[in-house]
């Protein structure tokens, strides 16, 4: 479980609401609200396989594969599917990223959760012999967007829907493509969202409003600082808090 899903689980226990597969975050079931109908769902590194499981339970899905990497939430996946009485639907696996995935599974979505938008996008490219191209790609990265869709771009997929959401004092985005033919974002396109930037929506205005004053503030500490701060650092910096005043001007 990620630094920000401990936190967030230690704020949802002090208001008596238990994380499980009956109780999802916000975050994950509007994951959840895009994981097509009867869809053959991998879920990669499923913690506690609490997404594929409420799926499962609640008739949304046809079969699932939560996959994880690490013992521990291997093993809570194993204990969460067991109690349920979920062996025949939901497969349990022991692997790296996608790995997870065999031949014989059919999967027709693959969501990836509450990890670093670098990390998902380096599970996904790491992976592609393990995808056939058919699949929805349903993405929840903490932070590093950018890249994420950066790679989604190069890799032609086309980003049908874009989320953002503030749950427990951080801002989350959901970010879902498929294949299709080849497509152009632009960059700011890449650093704010393609759809995102279209709705311009009052969660995504507040978020990039607090951004800008962390970008100014982060520039005002560049100026400050004894030791000089690269070039590039502080130009990179100053194109983003210039993009981001621009958007919200």
């Amino acid at each position: 479980m990620t630094r920000h899903g401990r936190q967030n689980r230690r704020r949802l226990l002090s208001k008596g609401l238990e994380l499980n597969e009956h109780t999802l975050s916000m975050r994950l079931e509007r994951v959840a609200a895009h994981v097509p109908a009867g869809a053959r769902l991998a879920d990669i590194g499923s913690d506690h396989g609490y997404l594929p499981v409420a799926l499962a339970r609640r008739g949304a899905i046809s079969a699932a594969v939560a996959g994880e990497v690490a013992l521990t939430p291997f093993l809570s996946a194993q204990r969460t599917v067991r109690d349920n009485g979920l062996e025949a639907q939901v497969s349990v696996r022991h692997a790296d990223g996608l790995a997870a995935i065999e031949p014989g599974d059919g999967i027709t979505a693959v969501s990836v959760c509450g990890m670093g938008g670098e990390t998902i996008r380096a599970i996904l490219e790491a992976g592609k012999a393990y995808l056939s191209g058919q699949e929805r790609l349903i993405l929840q990265p903490n932070g590093g967007e950018q890249p994420l869709r950066q790679w989604l771009m190069d890799n032609g997929y086309r980003i049908l829907v874009e989320e953002v959401l503030r749950e427990n004092r951080f801002d989350y985005e959901i970010i879902v493509a498929e294949r299709c033919e080849a497509v152009s974002y632009s960059a700011e396109q890449l650093y704010f969202g393609p759809l995102l930037m279209a709705a311009r929506s009052p969660a995504f205005l507040v978020k990039w409003r607090r951004m800008l004053r962390q970008k100014q503030q982060t520039l005002d500490n560049f100026a400050r600082a004894r030791q000089a701060v690269p070039e590039e650092k502080v130009r990179e910096m100053t194109r983003q808090a210039r993009w981001i005043s621009e958007l919200l001007g």
